[in-house]
């Protein structure tokens, strides 16, 4: 049995539990969530257990099939790569605005959120370290005086959590390089680069993630089809 930390409703305590499932891959995409072994495993009964996937099947963690149950939602790799694509336009071109506004505060917050994404490297987090990066990108592109950018850089950020909580969870040899873009960048923005270089280097960061996560998903299912 699962014991766990009862906090808020028993719905809620079942929605945390299941996420964090799902986040760090002990349910893989197409697992199937069983809602009477789950009860068990919560001891709780089914209702609430049937209230968090219909939570998480709203918010795309979850997908439900007629006569076949909920099972955790596939990653559809088109509406991935479209999405980073596009993330790293905007939140490129919002972070190239941003830079004359960052002072020196929030380069330093930067600073110690990307030391604590490294420290989290030989322990690996997955789900932390997303978390944390999410963080760190937020402090470069959240001054944009742009507010259309901005909106589209949330609606990205929104898009994407819908499709997997955790890049890095698949792809977790990703998180160290990314560790030392985020550097590259701060760097660019402490010497005042050009607004373009800075803008291509955070899209570019963007897209190599994209890139490590289609190519170690093709090779996996490469593998599987040996």
């Amino acid at each position: 049995m699962t014991t766990l930390v009862r906090e808020g409703s028993k719905s809620e305590q079942a929605y945390t539990w299941l996420r964090s499932r799902i986040a760090s891959h002990a349910y893989g995409p197409g697992y199937r969530l069983v809602l009477g072994a789950i009860a068990r495993e919560l001891q709780m009964s089914v209702v609430p257990v049937r209230e968090a996937i219909r939570r998480l099947e709203a918010e795309g963690f979850v997908t439900f099939e007629r006569n076949v149950g909920a099972h955790v939602s596939l990653i559809d790799e088109d509406e991935y790569a479209h999405t980073m694509q596009t993330l790293g336009l905007v939140e490129g071109s919002a972070t190239a605005l941003s830079a004359p506004l960052l002072d020196e505060e929030a380069l330093v917050r930067a600073e110690q959120i990307n030391e604590q994404m490294r420290e989290l490297l030989d322990h690996f987090d997955a789900h932390r370290f997303t978390q944390l990066n999410q963080r760190f990108h937020s402090v470069l592109f959240e001054p944009c005086p742009n507010p259309h950018i901005l909106d589209l850089v949330h609606r990205g950020w929104g898009r994407l959590s819908g499709i997997r909580d955790s890049t890095f969870a698949y792809v977790p040899g990703r998180a160290r390089h990314s560790v030392e873009e985020h550097e590259q960048i701060l760097q660019l923005i402490r010497d005042g680069a050009e607004p373009l270089e800075i803008e291509l280097s955070a899209r570019n960061h963007r897209w190599r993630t994209r890139d490590a996560f289609l190519a170690a998903r093709h090779s996996h299912i490469s593998e599987e089809g040996r």
